[in-house]
């Protein structure tokens, strides 16, 4: 039979089965393998034994290299001769059976049955790893193993042995009888008896500090003893004298670390063997201890031993006792049932050390040591399980649980933690910031991730944390209840300042640029984006498709799509990009408008309602409002889509009451409704609506009277009452706004040649119906509690019938007589009592406790306020005596100044009646303490606001002011402190008031009218007061006298220079002067700019003349000298009145930086400082400076306004006076200045260091030094290397007394203070440059100079040297020159 060879694909099962049949076949193999044996000889294979004839591997001949990697030639297996194969039997467990490869072998590897070895704990020890082996800590002198053994092997077989014997010792501790080799616990009396007292019984049984643990020999312990017994023995030879002396010496020379280490060691040991004493009985005989286990627990710490104890612990004391009849428990594993044991007891903190905050399921945080029950689910978690409460990051790990409910309830506790802490309960008791700590952790991104959740109640949570986080509590209510102010609805955006962007074109308009994000804006990913800024982050992820998603889909309850609705209403808030991309994200102004407003819906009852689709909802109807007020072209949107203008009129034409819905929300969503037109109409928009609602409005007008009436009002009513005011003041505006003014030239034009579609027949019988409400509302004047519950209404009145007469006095058409008499007619109908009321007096004296500017802590940041998140920070509302507040006078005030300024604009015959208003003390006192140097307040986001509020009535004050100086000269009072005033306002306006700066540069600021001291010997008394502090007359042309009257009759020309350097940009100044002024065709937005800083810095009376520097600067070949010498002679005039009159106006800018700003006007041009009315300006600004009560206050180290580096602008300046100077006092006088010995040595060092030559030019004589000499000479000079540049320019003959007296002076001054002090402080360095020093004064070849480091005494600007002499040596000088060498001395003996 042919069998045939295996064929490629053949798996091991089919050469099996060939093999099989092989085998059954009984042939003959083709090849016969024969085997020699090398025991054996070549013996032939049948004459060997049976055992020898299979290939067999024994495992103690396998070789110590492990076999090739290669494969082996395939076997061929034979039958043995005479030995049949049984055929029952299958071959391949045949084959597995007698198969004895080492392959094999290892494949039948059993385990060893470890269950009755016992285990050996490692040793622990204080390294983090255990120490590795190494070569040389081999043992000397052991004994080889027999065979060839690895390092390892042997250092296994030392461990199991080392092993063995601690095992046999531990054995013989139960033993009563001490073993072999045994010692017995001593009492502590013995011990302590032998080792107090230095005579006393040396009976040590053993060493205390020497263990034998490093030894590795079997005799060790022998070895241990032996120096035990050596030491015993001396101790006991020695006198307890020498051991005293031997013990302090040890003491003196050992580390006490050390002694103090072995001291507490010592006293562990006396500890533990007391202990083991006294668990003794009497009667008992004591426990033997072995000697190996003594040493091991003398060496242990004390983690070690409680290790040691744990075995002998107490069995877990378990709620309930488990069986093994239970579902598996037949094995218990103890270890993992101790979270079911009671709680370990809480740890009282004893020291001051930060542990990490726990909060409850309501947010709160609760006290490390507070001991809560734990049925109140605060103890499931595993770090610190006795404490009640949970971390934020467990908090966090819970938001990602599996299950919903939990992550639902880790975010509703998050929510909680964030309310809470906006609201400032955690106070000082966290360290950092919590809003910070999640945003860092990445919480934004947590929520956006929950939000992407399946389920309804993890969502829900999820919007509500949103809501937390990003609506700050109150700043909604804020703003809701100022909309009706004077500008009420000008808010800024709640956005952080890009400080790190660059400065935007100032031709461009902020507000009217496209909202499309930039390349790096794209580019960079959401959570760069939200470190910066939290609203264009979460805008980057997608979210307004997930809010619509949520809205229009899930149909989530009330409460969620209150939230949602809120955290839009935010987005629209932060800018005009997040506006338009909340207005054109597909389908959600859709989805609220059809669902939220609708036109048709069930009638509502008060209380909870299931949901709120179809259902009019205020918060939608405020969304719209939100978006509509950040621009004009979203307002024209919603009015021309979502059929905005029916669902408007459906909501107005009803009163609150028919609009079947709860009463508050009734009302609050027809004062949104009035709100949203209001906001429309302030861009001229939505006129044809008011020609529909004539008659709605006009009942709602007449209803007015009747609601006023109740009492007490109703805060919903009233607001609802001054949002219809409001809208009847913009729709009257836009009437004024039917003929505008076009400009030529500018993109506004075609806008301005719009017409409105109101005209003034159709406002003009508005006003009978308003002014009985004002009669009704004057009547509550008197009483404070009814006055705070009206609200705006009486401002909002006030505004209404300021703009009605606006508006009346722009008709070409009609007779100016009708207007002039019905002013009139209000003038004595309610104005003039208005102003005979004490009341408001009270209102004016009120002011100051109102004012953020005279408090400024009450615009101090949020307790949690964030960069990246900006919010107004009122959460718990605005105190009673705040600007904002209940009681405060602003908003009334201000809207009766703007009345008053219209009314006199249009009837200049009312300024004597109306200027009564400026002389009430209560104003006075208000604006004094306004123009008092005090720190202003922070800029933060309610700062901003509230300041922005409180200009406006400062700025009514000043216009009223200026008009009243100007038609009524003789009634005009108190004018300087209202230039005072305007002076300061200029520097603090932010932006959005372009307009009012540029109308207090026009009107108030370069008035004459404003400056009564020119008419009122003002210039007079500055020559005086000149002429007793300098104590000279001089020139009658360069007086400060003069000067002043000169700078006076060119306040005209001081004016124009300003407008010229100091206007704000014309696209800016436009847009504020078209909401100031009404023009309404001309509002782009009533978002203002991002209030970064003031419109002006602090320094603005000097800005021109920065200007001129900096063109300079850029400018090689020089500025026109015409243009030059005018902008410096201005600048320099009107720094010397302010200097002179207002010097409160310029508190706010360092002497030390008008010194910079005068070293300027040197900078500019090499010609400019040789103009006469220059030298003379200057001069008198540099008298100022440097009077006795400002010098002081001159700090040149600090770090200056608008300066880099003084050092660095005073190089300059050297440089400067080198090259142009030719020896100019004024110039050098400047440059004197800042070397006074208080300011840095930097200074000096570079004038005497690197220009030298300026030594040759400074001549200023003495007697012409601004500052007293002694500020240079006091106190002595401590540079050395100052001192030795001191020396080598007088001794060179660089400086000389009639080239520069004054350093000359200063120079010798402390070159003499130098030789001749004998500070024995002193480091050698310095004694030997004195020495040096004072033996090269003795050696000197000139006279003079000698004389004078030898013999100065004092300055004296008085005497031509500048300092008075010694006529001979003093003694100690004399004493201290003996000092000096003798060859020294006999060479200059002959100079003596």
């Amino acid at each position: 039979m042919m069998l045939s060879r295996p064929k490629p694909g053949e798996s091991e099962v089919d050469l099996l089965r060939f093999q099989s049949q092989f085998l059954e076949a009984g042939a003959a193999p083709a090849v016969q393998l024969v085997k020699g044996s090398r025991r054996h000889g070549d013996a032939h294979p049948d004459q060997l034994p049976l055992q020898d004839r299979r290939d067999v591997v024994m495992l103690d001949n396998l070789p110590d290299l492990p076999p090739a990697l290669v494969p082996a030639p395939a076997k061929k297996a034979r039958p043995s001769p005479g030995h049949s194969l049984p055929h029952d039997e299958d071959p391949e467990e045949r084959l597995s059976r007698h198969d004895q490869h080492i392959t094999a072998v290892l494949s039948k590897i059993i385990e060893r049955d470890t269950s009755s070895v016992t285990v050996t704990l490692p040793v622990p020890s204080g390294v983090a790893f255990p120490p590795v082996f190494h070569r040389s800590q081999e043992r000397q002198g052991k004994s080889a193993a027999p065979g060839k053994r690895s390092i390892f092997a042997q250092e296994i077989a030392a461990r199991r042995v080392t092993e063995d014997r601690v095992s046999a010792a531990r054995g013989a501790v139960p033993s009563l009888d001490p073993p072999e080799g045994a010692v017995l616990s001593e009492t502590p009396s013995s011990r302590d008896k032998g080792s107090q007292f230095p005579g006393g019984s040396h009976d040590f049984h053993r060493s205390n500090l020497v263990t034998g643990k490093g030894l590795r020999s079997q005799a060790a312990e022998q070895e241990v003893q032996t120096i035990h017994e050596e030491n015993v023995a001396r101790l006991q030879a020695m006198d307890p004298k020498e051991i005293l002396k031997e013990q302090q010496q040890l003491l003196a020379q050992l580390d006490p670390s050390l002694v103090a280490f072995l001291r507490s060691h010592s006293h562990a040991l006396e500890q533990a063997g007391t202990k083991a004493t006294k668990e003794q009985s009497p009667g008992r005989p004591t426990v033997p201890v072995t000697t190996e286990e003594s040493v091991v627990s003398a060496s242990t710490s004390e983690p070690r031993t409680e290790e040691k104890l744990e075995p002998k612990a107490p069995a877990l004391k378990l709620p309930v006792t488990p069986h093994k009849e239970w579902l598996h428990m037949d094995t218990v594993e103890l270890e993992k049932l101790h979270w079911t044991q009671d709680l370990p007891p809480l740890r009282r903190q004893q020291t001051q050390e930060r542990m990490q905050a726990r909060f409850s399921l309501q947010g709160e945080l609760l006290a490390p040591d507070v001991d809560l029950p734990t049925h109140l689910g605060l103890h499931h978690h595993g770090e610190e399980a006795e404490r009640a409460g949970y971390s934020l990051q467990e908090l966090f790990h819970l938001t990602r649980s599996q299950v919903s409910q939990q992550r639902a309830l880790a975010l509703h506790v998050l929510s909680q933690i964030i309310s809470r802490a906006q609201a400032g309960e955690f106070g000082d008791r966290l360290v950092g910031s919590i809003l910070r700590l999640l945003l860092d952790a990445g919480f934004l991104f947590l929520l956006r991730f929950s939000l992407d959740d399946r389920v309804d109640g993890v969502i829900a949570a999820a919007v509500r944390a949103l809501r937390t986080l990003l609506v700050a509590p109150g700043d909604e209510e804020l703003l809701d209840s100022t909309f009706s102010w004077y500008h009420g609805a000008l808010v800024f955006p709640l956005m952080p300042s890009q400080e790190n962007k660059d400065d935007e074109d100032e031709d461009e308009e902020p507000t009217t640029r496209k909202a499309k994000k930039t390349p790096e804006e794209e580019s960079r990913p959401p959570p760069d984006l939200a470190r910066h800024d939290v609203i264009k982050g979460l805008l980057a992820t997608n979210l307004l498709p997930r809010l619509r998603y949520v809205l229009e889909v899930t149909c989530p309850g009330p409460s969620v799509v209150l939230d949602i609705l809120a955290v839009l209403i935010r987005l629209a808030r932060h800018s005009l990009e997040s506006a338009t991309r909340v207005l054109e994200c597909p389908r959600l102004i859709e989805t609220i408008v059809q669902e939220f407003l609708p036109t048709n819906w069930s009638p509502v009852g008060v209380g909870p309602t299931s949901s709120l689709y179809k259902v009019p909802c205020a918060a939608a109807m405020k969304l719209l409002r939100v978006l509509a007020s950040a621009g004009r072209n979203i307002a024209a949107r919603l009015l021309s889509s979502f059929d905005f203008r029916s669902r408007l009129c459906r909501f107005i034409a009803e009163a609150p009451q028919e609009l079947a819905l709860p009463p508050e929300e009734a009302e609050t969503l027809s004062t949104e409704a009035f709100r949203l037109w209001a906001v429309v109409a302030s861009y001229g928009q939505g006129g044809d609506l008011y020609r529909e609602l004539y008659p709605v409005l006009m009942r709602a007008l007449q209803t007015l009277p009747t609601e006023l009436s109740t009492h007490p009002p109703q805060p919903l009513s009233m607001q609802r009452m001054a949002s219809l005011l409001t809208l009847l003041t913009q729709l009257t505006l836009a009437a004024s706004s039917a003929h505008p003014e076009p400009t030529s030239g500018s993109a506004e034009a075609c806008v301005s040649a719009i017409p409105s579609s109101i005209t003034w027949t159709q406002v003009s019988g508005l006003q009978p119906l308003v002014e009985p409400c004002l009669k009704q509302i004057l009547k509550f004047l008197p009483r404070p509690d009814v006055w705070s519950a009206l609200g705006p209404v009486p401002s909002a009145c006030l505004l209404f019938l300021g703009a009605y007469y606006q508006a009346w006095s722009q008709q070409s058409g009609l007779c100016p007589e009708d207007w002039l008499q019905d002013v009139e007619r209000l003038l004595d109908e309610f104005l003039l009592p208005l102003l005979s009321q004490s009341s408001l007096d009270y209102l004016w004296d009120s002011l100051r406790h109102c004012s953020p500017l005279c408090n400024p802590l009450s615009c101090a940041p949020a307790p949690e306020a964030l960069p990246s998140l900006v919010s107004l920070g009122c959460a718990g509302g605005c105190p009673p005596l705040s600007v904002a507040g209940s009681a405060s006078p602003f908003p009334f005030l201000t809207a009766l100044l703007s009345l008053f300024n219209i009314l006199l604009r249009i009837h200049k015959g009312l300024c004597g009646q109306l200027a009564a208003v400026l002389a009430a003390p209560g104003l006075q006192q208000y604006f004094l303490q306004c123009v008092t140097p005090m720190p202003a307040p922070q800029l933060t986001p309610f700062s901003a606001w509230a300041l922005h509020h409180e200009y406006h009535l400062q700025y009514l004050v000043l216009s009223l002011a200026q008009k009243v100086a100007t038609l009524k000269p003789e009634l005009a009072a108190n004018t300087a402190l209202h230039h005072a005033v305007a002076l300061v306002l200029l520097s603090r306006l932010l932006p959005g008031s372009e307009y009012l700066a540029q109308e207090l540069l026009l009107s108030c600021v370069f008035r004459l009218e404003f400056l009564p001291e020119n008419a009122t010997g003002g210039p007079e008394a500055a020559d005086f007061s000149d002429g007793l502090s300098l104590g000279n007359s001089g020139d009658p042309q360069c007086r400060r006298g003069a000067l002043l009257v000169q700078a006076c009759q060119d306040l005209p020309s001081i004016r124009s220079c300003y407008l010229a350097h100091c206007s704000p940009a014309r696209a800016s100044l436009l847009t504020s002067q078209a909401l100031y002024r009404g023009e309404l065709l001309r509002v782009s937005s009533l978002l203002l700019p991002v209030p970064k800083e003031p419109l002006l810095p602090t320094d603005w009376p000097f800005q021109p003349l920065i200007h001129l520097y900096h063109r300079a600067s850029d400018t090689p070949s020089g500025l026109p000298a015409a243009d030059t010498v005018g902008t410096a002679v201005r600048v320099l005039q009107w720094a010397l009145v302010l200097e002179s009159w207002r010097p409160e106006a310029l508190c706010a800018v360092p002497p030390a930086a008008r010194l910079a700003r005068l070293m300027c006007v040197f900078l500019v041009d090499s010609e400019l400082f040789r103009e006469t009315p220059i030298q003379h300006l200057v001069a008198a600004l540099l008298a100022r400076l440097c009077r006795p009560q400002v010098l002081p206050s001159l700090n040149l180290d600090c770090p200056l306004p608008g300066l880099a580096s003084f050092p660095d602008l005073y190089a300059s300046f050297l440089e400067h006076f080198e090259a142009v100077s030719f020896g100019d006092h004024l110039f050098g006088a400047l440059v004197l200045l800042p070397l006074q010995r208080r300011f840095s040595v930097t200074l000096r060092l570079a004038l005497f260091g690197e220009h030298v030559g300026v030594l040759r030019a400074l001549g200023l004589p003495l007697t012409q030094l601004p500052v007293p000499l002694e500020c240079y000479t006091e106190p002595a000079e401590d540079s050395l290397a100052l001192l030795q540049l001191y020396f080598r320019a007088l001794v060179t003959g660089a400086l000389r007394p009639h080239w520069c007296p004054v350093l000359y002076t200063v120079a010798v001054a402390h070159v003499n203070s130098f030789i001749f002090s004998q500070d024995p402080k002193s480091p050698d360095e310095v004694k030997a440059a004195r020495k040096n020093m004072l033996q090269k004064t003795w050696l000197l070849a000139d006279e003079g100079l000698r004389q004078h480091l030898l013999h100065y005494k004092l300055p004296n600007s008085s005497l031509p040297e500048g300092f008075e002499l010694y006529s001979q040596l003093p003694r100690l000088r004399q004493q201290h020159l003996q000092t000096l060498p003798t060859e020294g001395l006999q060479n200059g003996g002959s100079k003596t």
